[in-house]
């Protein structure tokens, strides 16, 4: 975490997309989705009494900081909700996730130099423990998820965790096969081509004869969904503190694109409502008047002021 100079003055300029998301993304975004990852669970596997009126009534405060801290930057952003202002931030958010980085390229410029720079706060050794005693707490997310699946009939041994990792290593490999983009010098991309569709084919497949030939339902797959989605921050925050290590080891590369891709998906979540609401003119015209309210009535009283000024002096 470091200084952000926001300013003081009153803002009437739009903040683009990536600049809000850059801003905000680490110290608001991911907490926000944790909590809202945890509420989902908490609907799913917590509450038994009281039905949805009690998990209204427990929870919505907790929705309320997850809205806030996830659509503030961009509820307050002027022109935040105006279509042509929404393509451009769109244009510069893509361009901006998918920009290589080098030397002397800015994180203003370059997802990748602004991920190098997010690092530079784990310099210690100390630093680098307490880091990774934070971030084991997903596991413990995806082991209580594991043991509610209805696959699992209960069964609550160890060796259905350890077959939960080595599904997790195989949709890594898949996401290697699937991401390779060969060299158009060599004489192979037409056939790696098909071979990732094949495995897209293969996939679907299996998912369809999982549910109809086993106890595994369509709610398993969104809670495995989840709970590999939170072992896979887990182990991408190890990765990044263990920075070092996993360079040794050649899979910094890969550490680096599964990142971006979790960016990508937390901007397209954060995205899509802006998105909607810009397709309404009047959300645009709303949103102006609630900002500035105060300075049209202001100008107001000053142009009737400067009317009569003027009206005095004719006269």
């Amino acid at each position: 975490m470091q200084y952000r100079a926001t300013g003081r003055g009153f803002v009437v300029r739009h903040i683009k997309f990536a600049d809000n998301y850059r801003l905000y993304s680490r110290s608001h975004f991911v907490k926000a989705l944790e909590v809202a990852l945890l509420l989902i669970v908490y609907i799913a596997y917590g509450y038994t009494k009281g039905g949805s009126s009690s998990f209204i009534l427990l929870t919505i405060s907790s929705w309320i900081m997850v809205i806030s801290w996830l659509f503030a930057p961009y509820i307050f952003n002027p022109s935040g909700f105006e279509w042509q202002k929404t393509v451009e931030d769109f244009d510069d958010w893509t361009n901006w996730l998918f920009y290589k980085g080098g030397v002397g390229v800015k994180g203003e410029n370059s997802w990748e130099s602004w991920w190098e720079e997010e690092q530079a706060h784990i310099q210690t050794f100390r630093g680098r423990i307490l880091e990774t005693i934070l971030s084991l707490r997903f596991l413990l997310f995806q082991y209580g998820i594991v043991y509610k699946l209805k696959i699992t009939a209960h069964n609550t041994s160890l060796a259905m965790y350890g077959f939960s990792w080595i599904v997790l290593l195989v949709m890594v490999l898949l996401f290697k096969l699937f991401t390779a983009t060969p060299r158009k010098s060599t004489a192979l991309p037409i056939f790696i081509r098909f071979l990732q569709g094949l495995l897209a084919i293969g996939i679907i497949a299996a998912i369809a004869c999982l549910i109809g030939f086993t106890d595994f339902t369509i709610a398993d797959l969104f809670a495995s969904a989840l709970a590999f989605l939170a072992t896979g921050w887990c182990i991408l925050c190890l990765a990044i503190t263990w920075k070092r290590v996993v360079k040794t080891l050649g899979l910094w590369d890969s550490v680096r694109e599964i990142s971006r891709m979790y960016d990508a998906g937390m901007g397209a979540v954060i995205f899509a409502p802006i998105v909607f609401f810009s397709w309404f003119p009047f959300v645009s015209t709303f949103q102006s008047r609630i900002l500035f309210n105060q300075a049209f009535s202001r100008g107001l009283e000053i142009s009737l002021i400067l009317a009569g000024n003027k009206a005095n002096q004719e006269s």
